[in-house]
């Protein structure tokens, strides 16, 4: 085993200053680090803006978002998929109209780019949760290093309290004999 020191550590990962200053300040002071909660509505204003459309248009997309990822959107669609093979079948050219207009132009063209939106914020509010987190574990584990340090201090004086207490009896049997 040797004793090189360890190589220095390059830092990789891509984070904001913010988040960079707030991760110095937790090491440095993990007693004063209090945990943020992290909702979707307080990143929200960061990606479309806190003004009334910015809240509208995130909200909105954040609704589609969610609504287009569930079951009752997989049967709406399987419903248009299914009115669509009986159009086809039917050689029924305003139903092929209609559904080639609904799932060619509105599905595509408009709910496409709206779930690319809500799935926008979506991230935006996770990666801001995650770094919160991370600033947590960063303080809680600059805590645990304190608190082992204090361990083995103690260990070191309930030694040196041992090796006294040891030396008082060896005088105390000398006494004695």
């Amino acid at each position: 085993m040797t004793d090189d020191p360890k190589p220095p550590r390059i830092e990789r990962r891509i984070s904001s200053p913010e988040h960079r200053a707030a991760f110095a300040e937790a090491q440095a002071s993990p007693l004063a680090h209090k945990p943020r909660l992290i909702t979707s509505r307080s990143v929200q204003p960061s990606v479309h803006g806190s003004g009334a459309i910015g809240r509208f248009n995130t909200w909105l997309a954040v609704v589609v978002t969610k609504s287009v990822g569930t079951m009752w959107a997989a049967y709406v669609f399987t419903v248009i998929s299914l009115i669509g093979a009986v159009a086809l079948v039917t050689n029924n050219p305003f139903l092929i109209l209609l559904i080639a207009l609904i799932s060619q132009t509105f599905l595509q063209l408009v709910l496409l780019p709206i779930i690319i939106v809500g799935q926008n914020v979506i991230s935006a509010s996770q990666d801001a949760r995650a770094e919160q987190d991370h600033l947590t574990l960063t303080t809680l584990h600059a805590i645990n290093v304190q608190q082992l340090k204090m361990l083995e201090q103690q260990r070191e004086m309930l030694n040196k309290q041992r090796e006294i207490l040891d030396l008082m009896e060896k005088t105390e049997l000398s006494k004695q004999a």
